[in-house]
């Protein structure tokens, strides 16, 4: 008889949660039709760097307007760059209107936020460092407590929504606004809330661009996911949230099925070669969303266009989808944007849902030979009911979400 720890290792199916609303800002543009038009055109929207006062040799995917949009008044206290891009992802698709609609439901109290981010406002602490005074502080105008804290952006949505619910921050690199999703619905089923609010924001920063290049990591052209002659990643930037509630039967169209958690604890920064927690997340997934393998049309792979992780990913795809089965990353678009990477990829996976497409993997030529039959090039018009989105982060931490239409809870 199997002992109680393996028991318990085995995950139960979940009663799906709503997606009461989504959006996501990108350097596709603002709101969620932004990123749709450059999935279905598979158009990338990355461009040469431009970011800092030496700009790295890289293409970004830098979002246009959060220099010149500063916070409004009320919220001047939390200025900075990463939490104006969070501002301007807030103001996107209504999804203010929809969180104050969830307030009122609920009561303030009851609505949770819970973001991810790997980097928070470290750009306006780089700014400090690079002025210091002459004892050696941070200059007078850029000595604010509530900005450099890894902290910020989760108490700063907080606030700016007026929120007085459970606020946590997931830090755990580029899972973090993936693992959101399943830090939430444990909070909903335990009841503790009766909504929440998760998501993530990432901007550039130099610790960012600078610090994946001394790793060797970042491309001087246009990242090329799982492609035979990949030469690193695009690093981008982003900001998206979505709000999720009980499933009340109503006819909201998108729900969360399951989701995985697992930890390589095998390296500081390169998965496993064998993909096996990555595997773990997948396995785990499919059992609180209670589906196989073969009902999932569509996967939104990590794909971050560096080496190990493509191989890894790409062989784990080949060896447990049918070749029916439509995968592709969508970095090629967006760039990789970290800390936000789980939150974009979870929107470009309900649009897929809504709007009956498969993206495809911008950029790439010619595919690794690491690659099954799964993963594809080009975009394709075809009904998506279930898709998975894949986020694994640096040092092995992984998260796969599984995602559905209306009708995914009663067909499983």
């Amino acid at each position: 008889m199997p002992d109680s720890c393996t028991l318990a290792s085995v995950p139960v199916p979940i009663a799906p949660l709503r997606i009461a609303a989504y959006t996501v800002t990108s350097a596709a543009g603002s709101g969620s039709a932004a990123l749709h038009a450059c999935l279905r055109d598979s158009r990338s929207a990355l461009r040469p760097n431009d970011f800092g006062p030496t700009p790295l040799a890289t293409w970004v995917g830098r979002v246009a307007g959060v220099e010149s949009a500063p916070l409004p008044r009320p919220l001047a206290a939390w200025e900075c760059r990463n939490n104006r891009l969070a501002w301007l992802g807030l103001n996107g698709d209504a999804f203010i209107d929809a969180v104050h609609a969830a307030r009122e439901r609920h009561g303030a109290a009851r609505v949770a936020v819970v973001l991810g981010t790997s980097t928070s406002s470290i750009g306006a602490t780089e700014d400090a460092y690079r002025h210091l005074d002459a004892a050696g502080a941070f200059p007078a105008d850029n000595r604010n407590p509530l900005v450099h804290t890894p902290h910020s952006l989760a108490n700063f949505v907080h606030e700016a929504l007026a929120l007085e619910g459970p606020c946590v921050t997931v830090s755990t690199a580029c899972s973090s606004s993936a693992k959101v999703f399943a830090t939430a619905e444990r909070m909903l089923r335990l009841g503790l809330v009766d909504a929440a609010v998760v998501g993530g924001v990432d901007t550039l920063c130099g610790s960012v661009l600078f610090g994946f290049n001394a790793l060797q990591l970042v491309s001087p052209e246009p990242c090329r996911p799982f492609d035979a002659e990949r030469s690193g990643i695009s690093i981008g930037e982003a900001a998206g949230f979505a709000l999720l509630e009980r499933d009340d039967g109503g006819d909201a169209a998108l729900r969360l099925l399951g989701y995985g958690e697992s930890s390589d604890a095998h390296h500081m920064s390169t998965p496993h070669p064998e993909g096996l927690g990555a595997e773990r997340a997948l396995d785990d997934a499919l059992a609180r969303a209670g589906i196989d393998i073969g009902a999932v049309d569509h996967i939104n792979l990590h794909g971050t266009a560096s080496a190990k992780n493509d191989e890894v990913e790409a062989a784990l795809v080949a060896r447990r989808f049918p070749a029916t089965t439509h995968a592709s990353s969508t970095k090629g678009i967006t760039g990789h944007t970290l800390g936000a990477a789980g939150i974009v990829e979870a929107a470009a996976s309900l649009l897929a849902i809504e709007h009956g497409l498969r993206p495809g993997t911008v950029n790439t030529r010619v595919l690794d030979a690491a690659c099954g039959p799964q993963v594809r090039i080009d975009a394709v018009l075809a009904p998506v009911r279930i898709a998975l989105s894949n986020s694994f982060g640096f040092g092995g931490n992984n998260c796969v979400l599984v995602f559905g239409d209306a009708d995914a809870g009663a067909r499983r």
